[in-house]
């Protein structure tokens, strides 16, 4: 597996991780709030849709270099 390759299921993974993990406190507010994890939800959130946005622009970046 090439570094292209590694990096791309590092991102999904990562986007998953943090998609869950704000999943998580928006249906469960009161076991985040027990967790201390509450001021979170909003940087969660950020995080995820700036890591799909630059998952898509690398994928559309490197397109044409990586190999299948």
């Amino acid at each position: 597996m090439s570094l292209k390759h590694f990096h791309i299921v590092f991102l999904v993974f990562a986007i998953l991780c943090d998609a869950a993990f704000w999943l998580w406190m928006h249906f469960m507010p009161e076991d985040a709030a027990a967790a201390g994890a509450a001021p979170l939800k909003n940087y969660a959130g950020l995080l995820c849709l700036a890591l799909l946005f630059y998952g898509v622009w690398y994928v559309i970046k490197k397109m044409r270099t990586i190999i299948v």
